[in-house]
């Protein structure tokens, strides 16, 4: 989050951050740097230049098409009463978590409730996605793992609907590929059987890569399009450069976070925007 204003003097600490997003006005001018960094503010209804500013509104009005816009239009902050100040400390929280950061963190550094830290949180997690663009190459990790609250967190009567024993049933399956170096992307899928899991490779990387997985039986058959490398983790995690642990430490940091702030066993929210 950096502002075409002044970039070396943004704020890097906390304080620093929430003194300088004290002003309502300043924190307007920063999201309208950033909405229009090159200083031509343009209406997002017919693209023309020409407008007028309406001080008291903090909105404008094109001059062209007659209609109102303002800097939050076909933003996450649109139609948000959540002041822009407290969206922005919040973006620097979740920006500067190593170990990713709860709704409850959030609701206690912001004062607000913990729904509305709840809600902002999907919002900034959303934006800070990347499209995918071509597919991974070189190392891949793939992994999968299997998500969802503990039982004593559930309602009741849904605890005895979903949970019929130990292990996974009731959770949610998510694939995972990591580009060594690279990005990560999941996939929530329905099962491990072969042709879910391989076609998933098929879409996301390229032929020819070095792709590393564990025994799983899923993944024979890889070898016409790819490099494959197995680590038996029965026996080992890491034999020379073949291994999984980037994934497994992603799967570790991503528990981590939705431990505390999800209390039902089916945590769809987080993956609602994945590719599904």
């Amino acid at each position: 989050m950096q502002s075409q204003e002044n970039p070396e003097q943004f704020p890097e600490s906390l304080l620093e951050v929430s003194e300088y997003f004290r002003d309502p006005d300043r924190c307007y001018q920063f999201l309208v740097s950033l909405r229009w960094p090159d200083g031509v503010i343009t209406c997002p209804n017919c693209s023309s230049p020409d407008h007028y500013f309406l001080t008291k509104q903090k909105r404008y009005k094109c001059k062209k098409c007659r209609k109102y816009f303002s800097a939050k239009q076909g933003t996450i902050f649109e139609n948000s009463p959540i002041p822009l100040k407290k969206w922005f400390v919040g973006m620097w929280l979740l920006a500067n978590a190593k170990n990713g950061i709860s709704s409850y963190e959030v609701h206690r550094g912001l004062k607000v409730t913990q729904k509305t830290a709840w809600f902002m949180l999907q919002r900034l997690r959303l934006i800070l996605q990347e499209e995918p663009e071509g597919k991974l190459s070189g190392t891949v990790e793939v992994d999968e793992t299997y998500i969802g609250g503990k039982a004593r967190n559930m309602h009741v009567g849904k605890r005895k609907e979903r949970i019929k024993g130990r292990g996974t049933t009731g959770k949610v399956i998510v694939m995972g590929l990591l580009e060594r170096n690279g990005k990560v992307r999941l996939k929530v899928i329905g099962d491990i059987k072969r042709k879910t899991l391989q076609d998933h490779i098929k879409f996301n990387v390229e032929e020819g890569s070095e792709v590393h997985t564990d025994e799983l039986k899923s993944y024979k058959g890889l070898d016409p399009l790819y490099v494959h490398n197995v680590i038996n983790h029965a026996e080992r995690y890491v034999e020379g450069h073949v291994h999984t642990n980037g994934m497994e430490n992603f799967w570790s940091l991503l528990k981590r976070t939705i431990k505390g702030t999800y209390t039902s066993c089916e945590p769809f929210h987080l993956f609602r925007y994945l590719d599904e």
